[in-house]
């Protein structure tokens, strides 16, 4: 059901006609322009490209040279936290959960913004370009707390660089060494590229409209949608992934065999194997059905490290999964509709060759997806005026009050 209007992001995966839904190669569109010629400009360049769509979402349109220039100066520099932050709000009450941290440590922004509740948009601005450049800084932080506190591991907290991008930034902060190669740095950053927004429609971005519609602050709003991005149906899903293709790693022997890896998926399938939910987590989406933009940039991206990582044999194993595992819906399930990888399905798979730690794969979502966010935020700011209020429809039947004496 048509939930509302937006000008930020199309997700296109098959074309409706008649009430018959056609599947179609899918699209991703930041306003207006293909997510792969955003891509694939930056990678051929070797130029970084998450600030270039961070400020393509916020602003409506490409920014020049020197616009790009002045953008990644402004979130550089607002990257540190306020003063005493770590220590208050970090350290002194760690969370298992680094998504957790996140969502808090966002809230907890708010007692450090004197101009919170200031409206209009120059202040929403302001506030998402903090928000936005603080996230990579909160996550290694929280993720450090984390560590240390529960996990009984040496922590280190280093001071950001000024002048990296913010893929460099969670590489160098990450890291004890604090090295990287250009090689990784680029990865990362298509992987924050594609997952900066994804439409109107995705959980936790219609809980950030809901959220604002209401009239609430940022903080709140942003911190809302964190807490829906942790769900495992949501932004926890490649972590499924992990576990599942763990599984498989061990207990398929021969990984070149579609035979046995087929009958392994059916297993999955059947509820023999894997969680027990009948799932096989990373394939299928709710729009994109013949392919899934995402996950194609991002397996052909993973190539070009996988050799060196040493990892070409997973690589390969997760790309007969894609293959394979439509087969044996269509063939053993009796499956009509279409199926495609998406792209959970390489997103853990990449964050591993990176050596990002698996607690952290949500919370990079979150990370990327936060310039997605405010554009959402600020449009329904800006744009509507009407609190969200879905209608539900109450199936419960009459019944009479019964007096307490009588129960």
């Amino acid at each position: 059901m048509l939930a509302g209007l937006t000008q930020i992001c199309n997700v296109h995966g098959y074309v409706l006609s008649e009430g018959e839904k056609t599947p179609v190669e899918g699209e991703l569109t930041y306003r207006g322009i293909d997510v792969r010629e955003l891509v694939e400009n930056c990678v051929s360049e070797g130029r970084y490209g998450y600030e270039e769509a961070s400020y393509l979402l916020l602003f409506g349109h490409l920014p020049g040279s020197q616009q790009l220039e002045f953008y990644r100066t402004v979130l550089s520099q607002a990257r540190a936290l306020p003063m005493d932050f770590v220590q208050d709000m970090i350290l002194k009450s760690p969370s298992r959960d680094v998504m957790n941290k996140l969502g808090r440590s966002i809230l907890s922004l708010y007692s450090y913004d004197e101009f919170a509740e200031e409206t209009g948009l120059e202040a929403e601005l302001k506030k998402a370009l903090h928000i936005i450049a603080r996230m990579p800084t909160i996550m290694v932080n929280g993720y450090m707390a984390k560590i240390g506190h529960y996990d009984n591991e040496s922590t280190y907290f280093h001071p950001v660089r000024p002048g990296e991008t913010i893929a460099q930034s969670i590489l160098s902060t990450l890291r004890i060494s604090r090295e990287y190669t250009e090689e990784e740095a680029h990865l990362l950053d298509v992987c924050l590229m594609l997952h900066a927004e994804h439409g109107g429609g995705n959980n936790s971005t219609f809980v950030c409209r809901a959220m604002t519609s209401s009239g609430t602050d940022a903080y709140a709003a942003y911190s809302a949608a964190v807490g829906a991005l942790k769900g495992f149906r949501h932004g926890g899903a490649n972590i499924k992934v992990c576990e599942m293709f763990d599984e498989i790693k061990e207990n398929v022997k021969n990984w070149q065999s579609d035979s046995e890896l087929s009958d392994y998926l059916w297993d999955i399938l059947q509820k023999k194997r894997g969680d027990g939910s009948g799932l096989i987590y990373g394939m299928g989406h709710a729009v994109y059905t013949l392919s899934d933009p995402r996950a194609g940039i991002l397996r052909d991206n993973a190539e070009k490290l996988a050799d060196k990582k040493g990892m070409r044999e997973e690589l390969e194993l997760l790309k007969s999964i894609e293959r394979l595992t439509p087969i044996v819906m269509a063939e053993r399930k009796g499956a009509s509709k279409e199926m495609c990888a998406n792209v959970d399905l390489y997103s853990g798979f990449v964050y591993r060759m990176l050596g990002i730690p698996q607690e952290l794969f949500t919370p990079l979502f979150a990370t990327a997806r936060m310039s997605g966010w405010c554009a959402h935020r600020i449009e329904e700011y800006m744009t509507c005026s009407r609190i969200m209020r879905p209608a539900y429809k109450s199936v419960v039947r009459r019944r009479n009050y019964v007096p307490i004496s009588e129960r």
